[in-house]
């Protein structure tokens, strides 16, 4: 039986190395990207199955299209669009080149990879699309993370609105948007933050992705707190929420 194909992007740690574990132990054929080329060979090298390893910056859009570009000729069944990262701290003491950065990476090039993908998918009749965006991204701001929390809230509302367009037409494309609170990996110390709650681990985080993947949620939420917390929220007006989560913030920020 032919090989799934499955590309994740920002497969070098944390969650997208987890992602890559998980689809080589069903069999798929892998593309891996990243900034890290020596991350990826030596993940590549440890993997038992055909893996293709493609460096990129992604936060260039030029990269972006160069990426696609690549995947022209190759069916993919699975594209997990999860490079991304965060900055911690006061809106006017972050650094604005960090900032710019991370809208380049977690909202421009998430959207330019997940429309070129979308359409490719669409070309071919089936494919599932994995946008990894965070807990964050369902909360109505984040003081002290306020960058990083508004760059989540357009990739979950995105996705939102595609998967309902999607749904509209009865299209067999399939796409979702992760939603995990603390998870333990690299984007912690990227970040300079310390998570006030206990974080789960990036191969739980996958698993429950795989999970709601397989229900066809659109909206998978893989910590049963931040869920719980989530329907919480909804009893709460934004003006009460906002200062909950900025007191939370700081307590990273002083945990560091």
């Amino acid at each position: 039986m032919k090989r799934k194909t499955a590309v994740i992007t920002g497969a070098t740690s944390g969650i997208g190395r987890e992602f890559a574990l998980a689809f080589a132990r069903k069999g798929y054929r892998l593309v891996l990207t990243g900034r890290r080329e020596k991350r990826l060979k030596e993940l590549a090298d440890s993997l038992q199955v055909p893996c293709r390893v493609w460096t990129a910056d992604l936060s260039v859009e030029e990269e972006c299209h160069d990426f696609l570009a690549r995947l022209s000729n190759i069916r993919v069944d699975v594209f997990i669009n999860n490079a991304g990262f965060g900055v911690c701290g006061s809106f006017t003491d972050t650094e604005l080149s960090k900032e710019i950065s991370l809208i380049d990476v977690n909202v421009r090039a998430m959207h330019i990879l997940f429309k070129g993908m979308l359409q490719k998918m669409e070309k071919q009749g089936h494919g599932t699309i994995l946008n990894v965006g965070s807990a964050a991204g369902l909360l109505p701001a984040g003081p002290h993370m306020a960058a990083y929390y508004a760059s989540k809230s357009y990739v979950v509302s995105l996705t939102r609105a595609v998967a309902r367009e999607l749904k509209e037409i009865k299209s067999p494309i399939y796409v979702a948007v992760l939603c995990p609170g603390p998870v333990d990996t690299e984007f912690n110390a990227r970040a300079n933050v310390v998570f006030a709650m206990k974080g789960i681990s990036a191969g739980y985080c996958v698993r429950e992705a795989f999970r709601g993947m397989k229900k066809r949620q659109t909206v998978i939420i893989p910590s049963p707190i931040v869920r719980i917390g989530t329907l919480g929220q909804r009893l709460l007006p934004s003006s009460a929420l906002i200062p909950l989560i900025s007191a939370q913030q700081r307590r990273k920020i002083q945990g560091k």
